[in-house]
């Protein structure tokens, strides 16, 4: 009988480990099949949308062209009851909702409500719910409107600032840090105030960096962005743009031929949307994406924490993993803000770093993005993540590790 060499105990203690991995990502897979996608549920999607188009009278050349999304946004409540077949109570209780709060959901966005719409993520994301009228939070928590120094303009860093260009959504989401600025009319803002935003970004050569927001940056006209950019590439301090949107995951029909071609012409440009779970990563969503790809731009995701939403570390994996498969660099998790009349989406930092915690290790350092809280008052993001610092000693740190275990890291002198 052969004797077991060094190779063989080797191979054997591999195995060993690789076992061991299996055994950690085994939960994670058993979950995931009850984790439902975009692309997984095209069969009902495409079932709502054809009872769209047969209640608003339209056809499929209608449900492609973006501006008849925008112009034939639902917000209406007897309309939504009809598409959505809410009981009388529900109907109303949208109504009194929206004597407070403006709501509009696209025609798209709305196709993504699931049979099961009391459990549905979009439809809670897009429907008014009853607990936005309760009391806590502010208006502006992040007190933008003392760090405007410009029209449109908010700075709170040194080197960036935001242009903030539109009010104007495809649709709004009812847990917006905005909805202050939302109104009852959709307002870009006046090419007299974008131009004295970008004096004032010419006038201070420490600013490198511009993101242009709002509302939606995508819902401006491809002429108005190709002025903005052209101004911007004009400014020979300003070494990167920012767009801000979330067209790709409700309105994707916005991203067309003729958008990309303006887009390509001004790199370099990064484009941060803004997926929260993983049945917004569409094929419909991925075309968006990969035409932005094609066309120069850089993406990244900025999910926002949402209670119930996304609040779980199987639902955050797996939303991250989706948006790698299309293009997307999940780049922040953002702690909800305290905006008035969004109390129910609020979770605790604990959970945030619980998410953390099942996400670094656990699955491709691509798809962990860096959790974010944003300090009161408008003092900037703060970057958290769970301690892997247990002890620090001359010369020594212990550290743990993504499996909880201990080790001794001699620091270099």
């Amino acid at each position: 009988m052969r004797e077991r060499s060094a190779s063989d105990d080797t191979r054997l203690r591999a195995l060993a480990r690789a076992a061991e991995l299996k055994m950690d990502v085994d939960s994670y897979l058993k979950n995931r099949a009850e984790i439902p996608t975009g692309m997984s549920r095209q069969v009902e999607v495409e079932a709502r949308k054809r009872e769209i188009l047969r209640i608003l009278k339209a056809s499929e050349q209608d449900w492609d062209d973006w501006k008849w999304q925008v112009r034939n946004r639902v917000k209406d409540a007897g309309l939504l009851a009809e598409i959505l077949e809410l009981s009388t109570t529900e109907r109303k209780r949208i109504e009194k909702v929206g004597e407070v709060y403006r709501w509009a959901v696209s025609p798209y966005y709305l196709s993504l409500i699931g049979d099961d719409r009391e459990n549905s993520p979009i439809y809670k994301q897009s429907v008014p719910d009853m607990r936005e009228l309760y009391g806590g939070g502010s208006l502006d928590p992040m007190n933008e409107a003392l760090t405007s120094p410009a029209p449109c303009i908010t700075r709170r860093y040194p080197d960036r600032l935001i242009i903030n260009v539109t009010n104007q959504c495809a649709m709004f989401c009812r847990h917006c840090q905005r909805r202050r600025n939302i109104g009852e009319i959709d307002r870009h803002a006046c090419r007299d105030d974008i131009r004295q935003a970008l004096e004032y970004v010419a006038g201070n050569p420490e600013i490198r960096d511009v993101l242009i927001t709002g509302g939606d940056a995508l819902l401006l006209s491809d002429q108005m962005l190709d002025w903005i950019l052209s101004e911007l590439d004009n400014i020979p301090h300003v070494e990167i743009k920012r767009i801000g949107t979330r067209v790709p995951v409700t309105l994707p029909q916005r991203v067309t031929p003729a958008l990309c071609d303006v887009l390509r012409k001004h790199p370099p440009l990064y484009i941060n949307t803004q997926f929260n779970h993983p049945l917004e990563v569409t094929p419909w969503a991925k075309k968006a994406c990969d035409r932005l790809v094609e066309a120069g731009a850089v993406l990244g995701n900025q999910a926002v924490l949402l209670r119930g939403i996304n609040d779980c570390p199987d639902v955050m994996k797996r939303l991250n993993q989706e948006l790698l498969r299309i293009r997307v660099r999940p780049y922040y998790i953002f702690h909800p803000k305290t905006v008035k009349g969004t109390s129910h989406w609020w979770t605790s930092i604990h959970r945030g770093l619980e998410i953390m915690e099942a996400l670094r290790g656990h699955t491709s350092g691509l798809a962990v993005p860096t959790y974010i809280v944003n300090a009161p008052g408008g003092l900037g993001k703060i970057p958290l993540m769970p301690q892997y610092i247990v002890n620090v000693r001359p010369g020594k740190f212990t550290l743990r590790t993504w499996e909880g275990k201990i080790v001794e890291v001699e620091e270099a002198i």
